[in-house]
Order: C-alpha cells, then sequence, then structure tokens
C-alpha cells in the first residue's frame, strides 16, 4: 500500500464503550501510520461522543441504526453518504459482515480488516485474525490488526480527553448533590447492559462501600462521598443502593451523557464496578480500579495495564459470556464483600481493618528465609520467565488428559508457583498436546482442562501469564512440538519477554532440550535415581541440565537461590 496516496481514511470503530476505550490505542497508532490524512471515525451514538476532540481524529460520524440509518434504506443512505467523501482506505475495527458491506457499497477501494463473519470477500486486504487458542488483550488485538501496515512497538494505555469546561460542570452537579471539592470520592458502578449475569449482588456493593468509606474517614480524617454510576434502566438499582448506605451518596445512574460520565469518573478515587464500560473509562484516566468479573475472560477485557484489581472465583463454568446464568450465579456469588473491601483498600493506599496496606502485604509475603532473596521490598524475579512443562510438571499424568474434572496438581505445586510469583517471576505454561491431533480429544476439551488447570492455581494464588500448547500429532512436522521452539519464540514475541532471564522446569529429556535451544536454565524433575548411566543419557541427548529437583518446591528453591546469586 503506498501510504502517500492515502488522503480520507474511513475508520469503522466498535459498538460498544468498553471495546471503543480498548480501541483507542490502535487510533493513535493509524493516526502516526498516516499523519497527513483525514481520519473520519464512524461510531454508533452511543460511542460517538467518547471520541470528541480526539487528537488522532478528523471527525467523528454518527451510525444510527435505530432511526434515520435503520433498515436497507438506511444503511443504502449511509453508504451513498460515505460515497460522497472519496475516502482511499477503511479500516474496520468492526468485525461484523455489515461493516465491510458498508465499506464496499460505499465505493471505498481498499478496504481493510481481519477475515472474520465470512466477509473475506468484501475485503480487499483481509488480515488473518489471531489464532483462538492464544488469547491476547482486546486493546492488542485492534492494535495488532494495523501491523500489516507497518505498526510497530506496544500499545500504551488507552487515552481519553475531557474538557476543563466539562470537568467545571460537573464539579458544580456534584455540589448540587452534596459533594464536596474536598471529598474523597468512592464511584461503584454496580449494574451492566450486558445483562444480570456480569452483576456482582448489590447488598454487597453496599456493605463493602460503607467499609470503605468508613476506613478512608477514619484513617485520613477526610469526608468521603459515594458517586453511583450506571445506564439506563438502572436507575432503581443505584437508589435502592444508595438507601443502604451510611455515607452521602450521589446516584448518577442513567442521569448522564457520555461526556459527563467521563468528567464524573475522573473525580473519583477509586472505582468499584462489574465489567463494563466505566471501568475501561476509569483506567484511561489512571483512577485506580477494582473489577469484579464473572461470566466474562479477564485476560482480553480487563482494564489495560497493572494498577488494577480483578477480582474473581475460579469457578469451572466461567468465563461462560452468558447475559443470564442458567445455574447458581456461582462465580459471583463466591466473590466475597472480604475479598473486594481487601483490594479496594490496597488501590486507595489506606490502610485496612487488618492493617495491610499495599506495600505491606506484598513485603510481608515475600519468603526471605535462608537468604534466598533480597531484603524485602526488592522482587528478586522481575524480568525473569519460568516456563513450565504440563503434564507430570504441574499436575498428574494419566497419559493424555481428556477429563478436566480428574485433572488434579501434584503436591506442593501450588504454594511453589506461588513463591514465584510473589518474588516477580512470569509463568508460562508449554505443553505438547498431541491428544488433538491424534483424536483423542477435542480444542474444546482442552479449553477446559486449561480453565480448570488456572482455576485450581488461582485458589493457590497463582495467575499463569499464558498457556501455549502444540496440538500437532507428532508426524506433522511442526515447529511448535517440544523440544522445537516454537511456543517458546512466540511466548518471547507476544509477552516481550527476555530469554536470556528465564527457567523451564520439565520432567523430560525435551524439555531440558528446549530450554538449551533457547538459552534457558533447564530443571529436570524426576524422583528416579539420576545416576551416572542416566546422566550420560542426558548428555548424549544434549539434555543435561542445570539442576535436577525431586519436587516442585526444590526447583523453585534453586531458581530463587540462582536468580538471586545472579543480582549480587
Amino acid at each position: 500500500m503506498e501510504k502517500e496516496l492515502i488522503k480520507r481514511i474511513l475508520v469503522r470503530g466498535p459498538n460498544w464503550l468498553g471495546d471503543a476505550v480498548m480501541c483507542e490505542p490502535a487510533l493513535r497508532g493509524l493516526r502516526s501510520l498516516f499523519p497527513d490524512a483525514q481520519i473520519a471515525l464512524l461510531v454508533k451514538p452511543g460511542v460517538a461522543d467518547l471520541f470528541a476532540g480526539h487528537p488522532a481524529l478528523t471527525r467523528v460520524l454518527t451510525y444510527d441504526t435505530n432511526g434515520r440509518h435503520a433498515g436497507l434504506s438506511g444503511k443504502w443512505a449511509l453508504a451513498g453518504q460515505l460515497r460522497r467523501q472519496d475516502f482511499d482506505l477503511a479500516v474496520l475495527f468492526q468485525n461484523a459482515f455489515e461493516a465491510a458491506l458498508l465499506a464496499f457499497l460505499a465505493g471505498v477501494p481498499r478496504r481493510y480488516g481481519y477475515a472474520t463473519d465470512a466477509r473475506s470477500l468484501l475485503l480487499t486486504d483481509p488480515v488473518a485474525a489471531p489464532d483462538r487458542r492464544t488469547l491476547v488483550h482486546q486493546v492488542r488485538y485492534y492494535w495488532d490488526l494495523l501491523k500489516p501496515l507497518g505498526l510497530t512497538g506496544d500499545p500504551s494505555a488507552p487515552e481519553l480527553v475531557v474538557f476543563p469546561e466539562e470537568e467545571q460542570a460537573m464539579a458544580g452537579r456534584f455540589a448540587q448533590g452534596g459533594v464536596a471539592p474536598t471529598d474523597a470520592v468512592v464511584g461503584i458502578n454496580p449494574g451492566s447492559t450486558y445483562g444480570g449475569a456480569k452483576r456482582w449482588l448489590p447488598e454487597r456493593f453496599a456493605e463493602v462501600t460503607d467499609r470503605l468509606c468508613h476506613t478512608i474517614r477514619t484513617s485520613r480524617g477526610q469526608e468521603v462521598s459515594v458517586v453511583i454510576f450506571g445506564g439506563k434502566g438502572e436507575e432503581r438499582l443505584g437508589q435502592e443502593i444508595a438507601a443502604n448506605l451510611s455515607s452521602k451518596s450521589l446516584v448518577l445512574s442513567g442521569a448522564t451523557t457520555i461526556r459527563e460520565l467521563m468528567a464524573a469518573v475522573k473525580r473519583c478515587e477509586v472505582l468499584v464496578t462489574n465489567d463494563t464500560g466505566p471501568m475501561h473509562i476509569a483506567s484511561t484516566f489512571q483512577v485506580p480500579v477494582v473489577a469484579i468479573f464473572g461470566p466474562t475472560d479477564w485476560r482480553a477485557t480487563s482494564p489495560f495495564g497493572s494498577a488494577h484489581a480483578i477480582v474473581r472465583q475460579p469457578v469451572d463454568c466461567a468465563p461462560c459470556f452468558l447475559r443470564e446464568c442458567p445455574i447458581d450465579h456461582r462465580c459471583m456469588t463466591r466473590v466475597t464483600v472480604d475479598q473486594v473491601y481487601d483490594e479496594a483498600i490496597k488501590q486507595v493506599g489506606g490502610q485496612g481493618a487488618r492493617g495491610e496496606g499495599r506495600e505491606n502485604l506484598q513485603d510481608d509475603r515475600l519468603p526471605r528465609a535462608a537468604g534466598l532473596l533480597p531484603p524485602a521490598g526488592h522482587a528478586a524475579l522481575e524480568g525473569v520467565t519460568v516456563f513450565l512443562d504440563r503434564d507430570g510438571t504441574l499436575n498428574y499424568d494419566p497419559g493424555y488428559q481428556s477429563d478436566a474434572a480428574e485433572l488434579k496438581l501434584l503436591a506442593g505445586v501450588g504454594p511453589a508457583l506461588a513463591r514465584l510469583k510473589r518474588a516477580g517471576a512470569k509463568l508460562v505454561v508449554v505443553t505438547n498436546q498431541s491428544g488433538v491431533g491424534r483424536g483423542i480429544f477435542t480444542l474444546k476439551d482442552l479449553e477446559s482442562i486449561h480453565a480448570r488447570l488456572e482455576g485450581l492455581l488461582e485458589q493457590e494464588e497463582v495467575a499463569l501469564d499464558a498457556i501455549y500448547f502444540c496440538p500437532h500429532h507428532p508426524d506433522d512436522g511442526c515447529r511448535c512440538r517440544k523440544p522445537n521452539v516454537g511456543m517458546v519464540e512466540r511466548a518471547r514475541s507476544e509477552l516481550q519477554l527476555d530469554l536470556g532471564r528465564s527457567y523451564l522446569i520439565g520432567d523430560h529429556a525435551r524439555d531440558i532440550q528446549l530450554a538449551k535451544r533457547v538459552g534457558a536454565k533447564g530443571i529436570l524433575l524426576t524422583t528416579d535415581l539420576v545416576d551416572a548411566q542416566a546422566l550420560d543419557a542426558l548428555q548424549a541427548a544434549e539434555a543435561m541440565p542445570d539442576a535436577v529437583a525431586t519436587s516442585m518446591a526444590e526447583a523453585v528453591d534453586w531458581i530463587l537461590k540462582d536468580a538471586t546469586t545472579v543480582l549480587r
């Protein structure tokens, strides 16, 4: 594509508020690729105001499917309107067939987007969608669409613009509602337009909010106000929660425009919320967020960046993405007030009822025995990645594990890996799963198994950073099957890892061979006697480990000591 010939660009943005926020870094990336072009963003009315005054855009166009653009005649009229503007390129962040059809009917000569929803024939430049087996954050999903156009690097956090006059107007509205300029403002968003399955219990929102306000008030001597957010139809929910609060509150549910919502959220000191659009808006203004996730996937749609807290309960049926729970809503009912309160206290930097500030919590949990780690406050494994085999290393290996319910962690795995996480390491699973290629189990079965694995580890306070697997038959000659380096190279690229500071723990010679090929230190996990004959066999296979351990705890001990020695 000759970029200098591209003068006018049409961008079809996402329909949902949260998705639109997560698309924002890609809009700035597009502007960097075409600094002199006119860029028009086409979005639905509920999203359009989000981008008012955005520096990457020349103008914002609205697509009103419930009004003037309803039905076939409305879409034809919109296509005609777009045709008259002589766009040179259409970039389709929205994945629907309709987005490609509109660009086609509008006569845009270059139509660029992911090849999804059976629309490849309508695109002049279809881009292969990412492999569903490799989950990426939605911010990166939009960003990566532009890489074939020449976009490089990684996306920064989303950014939005609020004008000073909008902030002043909201300050006046706050004052009318009893919220003083000196008040600490706790925001809560107890609803969800997506459906009831994403909603945490209203009475728990009220309880955690009251406890949080009391702690801030008593620890700082500062007055606290609660602002309750919500969409149209959630007014009653907001009023019911307000009636159960002992702190003064202002209910804005269903009573703000997008611009007003942005100005109000920006004023908050913390936002406690379900997985919603306001959650993403808050993160753009660096407002600390405590997000409660249930049926949706926290890995793809959490607030972008690390300065936020996710609270969820690992249950086998999540993420299900259902709007309403057909069973007992366990993903939400098992999230306790204590869990959310503890995270909220850490986010506001206060001292909770248990005397736990953010730094105290982290430092107190770092193991310091036997001189394995530097003094408190330092993460010994910051920037270090530990690659992990799965079967026989993390869980019992029955041979072609196909039933998620039967997966069980090996003794001591959870606590040992928790030590690595607390020390700052990334944990990445790389596993051969030829049972898929052999037809023994399906990709859906494997997805359930990995969800079970992550759930069991999360109960031990261990969050995996990624799982990579090879589904191919050994005879396929793929590049990803261990000891080939495909999975590790992909992890290095996608997670921005330094393989020179990495370890690999596995129970097979091929794991150690892989470690050697990528420059990692290999730890062989085995309960067998490693005698001279066994060492000779490993030497012959070019699989001599850097260490041998009889348990995960012993392997972790060795890594902690080795990393600390290197640091010193």
